[in-house]
């Protein structure tokens, strides 16, 4: 399976382009679309989003994770071997956190280069062809060198930011919710949000954090949007 990870909108033109490189390079693989809603060109966030999906992601699968700012520039290109799941995508952090946290994790920079690249769009004409070479298990293609890191790491540490809004208004945190203690108030913009293990544990309105499917601690509100009620917007800190 080949799954994907990128901030190029859902509605937009570039999602269906590298679907169509897939269904040509590897036809009987099926893709499936984790997020293309990755707050636009924030890598950070991204790398935590993805860490936070990659545990439920079978084994043996790979993922092809795009939030690409620096496309066309310095920036290297790796495959990533973490815990028996490939990651393919731009050496920029995206895949760092995932690295970080993995029991066991390779790193590869990836020698080959298609005949055409645009300088725009390296997630349909050199990540999504890796993706699919690694799919059907033609690692060789794919031309990669052991690398002993990757140049760019976020490390495995949470982050206190928002890293996401959803279309109900509630806002994902990167941080892990094992680690937060229930009794602890989590203070944003001088508000202290008390936990509650479900939404209809709390009136209607009235906010609250808790640990989302994802085991992130994630800010909402019984019927009605976090993100309104606090103003809220990726990027904003937690603490």
């Amino acid at each position: 399976m080949i799954f994907l990870v990128t901030d190029f909108g859902a509605a937009d033109i570039y999602v269906g382009q590298v679907k169509a490189v897939l269904a040509v390079q590897a036809p009987r693989v099926p893709v499936i679309d984790l997020l293309h809603d990755v707050p636009p060109l924030n890598v950070k966030a991204g790398a935590h989003l993805l860490a936070a999906m990659a545990a439920r992601i079978p084994e043996g699968s790979v993922t092809l994770a795009v939030v690409d700012p620096g496309v066309g520039g310095a920036r290297g290109a790796v495959a990533v071997r973490a815990d028996g799941r490939w990651f393919v995508g731009p050496d920029n952090g995206l895949i760092s956190v995932t690295a970080a946290r993995a029991a066991k994790a390779e790193v590869h920079a990836i020698g080959w280069r298609p005949e055409s690249l645009a300088a725009s769009f390296h997630g349909r004409d050199l990540f999504a062809s890796v993706a699919a070479m690694l799919a059907r298990g033609r690692r060789k293609a794919a031309k990669l060198e052991t690398r002993p890191q990757l140049a760019v790491s976020f490390g495995a540490d949470d982050l206190a930011e928002v890293i996401y809004v959803d279309h109900y208004g509630n806002l994902m945190s990167g941080i892990r919710a094992v680690a937060t203690p229930r009794d602890r108030a989590l203070t944003i913009q001088g508000r202290q949000i008390v936990h509650a293990r479900v939404f209809s544990d709390v009136p209607p309105g009235q906010l609250f954090w808790y640990e989302n499917s994802l085991g992130l601690v994630e800010f909402a509100a019984n019927g009605a949007s976090a993100q309104q009620l606090l103003g809220f917007t990726p990027g904003n800190r937690v603490a």
